[in-house]
């Protein structure tokens, strides 16, 4: 997948400008792709100078003016294309699960700080995807939004970010309950 179609799929609910882009990267979804806003603010000009998205400028008081971006038909028609395509399985490549691998052989001190460190991350990720996932189901539950939501796409996604934080925190806590016991053996 390249970052085009994940700015297309955030940018299918509205406008929005660069920052609120990368706002909503940073919230909704970061749980399947991350970039850099600097990343973002470029894919946006290439978007727009393909026809996948059209700007517009906003006049602002007492602020610089701001673009707000929207998918055109030709980025729909993208995104259709892309849907279509196979999509490949993805690949965990992570530092802390190397270090985890060499466990029998280093200090686990450290690793154990990484690891609680890591756990915590993931328990405050899980918070925000709950949070995010009651905010779109609004007073509805999580059966009826899904069977008549508006939009689920985004909910699903989230629903899987969410199942990935709770697996890695709980991988997390695991390990660190085995190392701990491992030292005092």
């Amino acid at each position: 997948m390249a970052l085009r179609h994940a700015v297309l799929a955030a940018l299918l609910d509205g406008e929005l400008s660069g920052y609120q882009l990368a706002k909503s990267f940073d919230l909704g979804v970061a749980n399947f792709w991350h970039a850099r806003p600097q990343q973002l603010y470029s894919e946006l000009s290439r978007l727009e100078k393909d026809g996948l998205i059209t700007g517009r400028e906003v006049a602002q008081e007492n602020r610089p003016n701001k673009r707000l971006f929207h998918v055109t038909e030709d980025g729909r028609a993208e995104l259709a294309r892309f849907a279509a395509t196979s999509a490949k399985p993805s690949f965990i490549r992570d530092d802390l699960f190397v270090k985890v691998q060499a466990a029998d052989h280093v200090d686990a001190g450290p690793l154990i700080a990484q690891l609680t460190e890591r756990a915590a991350f993931a328990r405050a990720k899980a918070e925000l995807f709950t949070k995010l996932l009651c905010d779109m189901r609004g007073d509805r539950t999580e059966e009826d939004f899904l069977r008549h939501g508006d939009r689920i796409g985004p909910y699903l996604t989230c629903r899987r970010g969410l199942a990935f934080e709770e697996g890695n925190r709980d991988w997390c806590l695991h390990t660190i309950a085995v190392l701990r016991e491992r030292q005092q053996a």
